[in-house]
């Protein structure tokens, strides 16, 4: 796994001790997929990540040298890892003593990873999937709504639980009992040409494969709606679709009880947005 780690543009598999990024998960990272030698929704990822630098006041651009090694491993490791795999980009505010106070000096620790795309992803994107509501439930917190941070306990718990027999992820919610995302992806909820997608205004993450999905359905003809959702409206919809940027779309066939007609819309989507595996 070494060979296959960079900090700060140089191959090694190590960080300082006292790196915030360790001690208080004070940073951010995206994932991204790599497909046929490029990273797709490059400019996209990096956009997001230099929000979400300044919204945690964490001065941050991508420089030409990190945007020129994400693109050489997208071509380098096709060799071993195959068409389709996976890098993750993850910034820290770098080293900065004990205690939370910010550092007087910032410099940025910059970690790229790569990794295989999960096998069972090709299997989701053709067959759907089935979510179980977790009882754990993401708190809010309009400061770091939306954001992809590195506190991602709330995640490790969920992830923690083990599922039902027949379900494959969790749909979670947050403490006002709102629909907020599954453990790993966002949320669409189709009735006709209407859309829905629950409001990352309070919790979860906002991501760029949702923002991409959004675009496509207003290109398509679709209305979406960004709102609030509670889980007695679920049974309302026709279709539901999961996006992440990893598997792309995928159907969700049921979740807990209630079940929701076949679509052709992932497909659909995958092959326009060139996300097929």
């Amino acid at each position: 796994m070494s060979a296959l780690l960079w900090v700060n543009g140089v191959r090694q598999d190590t960080v300082s001790a006292v790196d915030r990024g360790l001690a208080y998960g004070d940073g951010l990272f995206a994932t991204m997929r790599c497909s046929k030698g490029r990273v797709l929704f490059l400019d996209a990822h990096l956009g997001r990540a230099v929000q979400t630098s300044q919204r945690l006041g964490m001065p941050w651009q991508a420089s030409a040298q990190l945007i020129g090694l994400l693109n050489s491993i997208a071509i380098e490791q096709q060799q071993d890892l195959g068409s389709d795999f996976c890098i993750k980009l993850l910034l820290s505010r770098g080293v900065g003593g004990r205690g939370y106070q910010l550092p007087e000096h910032v410099s940025v620790t910059e970690v790229v990873s790569v990794h295989p795309m999960p096998s069972h992803y090709r299997h989701w994107q053709m067959n759907g999937i089935a979510l179980q509501t977790s009882p754990i439930r993401l708190g809010g917190q309009t400061r770091l709504a939306g954001m992809k941070h590195l506190n991602r306990l709330e995640q490790v718990l969920i992830k923690a639980q083990v599922l039902d027999k027949g379900f494959d992820d969790w749909l979670v919610l947050d403490t006002q009992e709102q629909v907020i995302e599954s453990s790993m992806a966002n949320l669409f909820l189709i009735k006709d040409k209407q859309v829905v997608t629950p409001s990352m205004h309070l919790a979860g993450v906002a991501g760029v494969m949702r923002e991409q999905l959004i675009y496509w359905f207003i290109e398509a003809g679709f209305n979406v709606a960004i709102r609030p959702v509670i889980p007695s409206e679920l049974s309302q919809f026709d279709h539901v679709l999961l996006s992440n940027s990893l598997f792309g779309v995928v159907g969700v066939n049921r979740i807990d009880q209630c079940r929701f007609a076949p679509s052709g819309l992932p497909l659909q989507i995958n092959q326009a947005l060139t996300l097929s595996l």
